[in-house]
């Protein structure tokens, strides 16, 4: 009897994560990965002032710089140093992960200039920059994702409100990691 209970179990919980999939897959007029996805009822006023996020050179966190499998799929973070450029579809999460600890166990804030990679160091800056519309964000990596096949980043709610993704709930990107020569210079520079 517990074989088949076991069995079953098994069976609900292939089910429920096929579901979680499939969620994450979808597309809804909303965008992100859930259909409620977006912010509550009173969210803050002026998304579209939030700034970027300002690099600045931090230490690398221990924890999400490992190597590690999520739905079956390996992932080796890439602590190497090199530059980091590639186009392709981005997605957004917002409420259903707001306050839940990241990957380098800092709280995600859907209102903050954030982004998901799945290899990129933890902590690290990048400029996503839409591709049909020019327009660029600069946000602070501190979780991994997305693990959707084909997605590159996953953008916090504001970002995605910034760059104009959440109806869509994607849109085709490029990514450029901002290395640490261009963050010293780029102080060097402020006043």
């Amino acid at each position: 009897m517990k074989s088949g209970s076991a069995r079953l179990l098994r069976l609900l919980s292939i089910c429920a994560l096929c579901g979680l999939l499939a969620a994450c897959g979808s597309s809804s007029r909303k965008g992100g990965y859930y259909k409620d996805d977006g912010p509550g009822p009173n969210p803050p006023a002026n998304l579209d002032r939030v700034p970027d996020a300002i690099p600045k050179i931090e230490p690398l966190a221990r924890g999400p710089n490992r190597p590690y499998t999520v739905l079956g799929q390996s992932f080796t973070p890439d602590t190497s140093g090199r530059p980091y450029r590639v186009q392709g579809r981005a997605s957004w999460y917002g409420r259903k992960f707001h306050g839940n600890p990241t990957s380098n166990g800092e709280r995600y804030d859907m209102y903050a200039m954030t982004a998901a990679h799945p290899t990129l160091p933890i902590p690290s800056y990048v400029r996503v920059t839409r591709v049909s519309t020019g327009k660029t964000v600069v946000l602070r990596v501190n979780d991994r994702g997305p693990f959707l096949r084909g997605r590159v980043i996953d953008l916090s709610y504001v970002a995605a409100y910034q760059l104009g993704v959440l109806a869509p709930g994607s849109a085709e990107v490029i990514v450029e990691r901002i290395m640490p020569e261009e963050i010293r210079q780029w102080r060097a520079r402020k006043p």
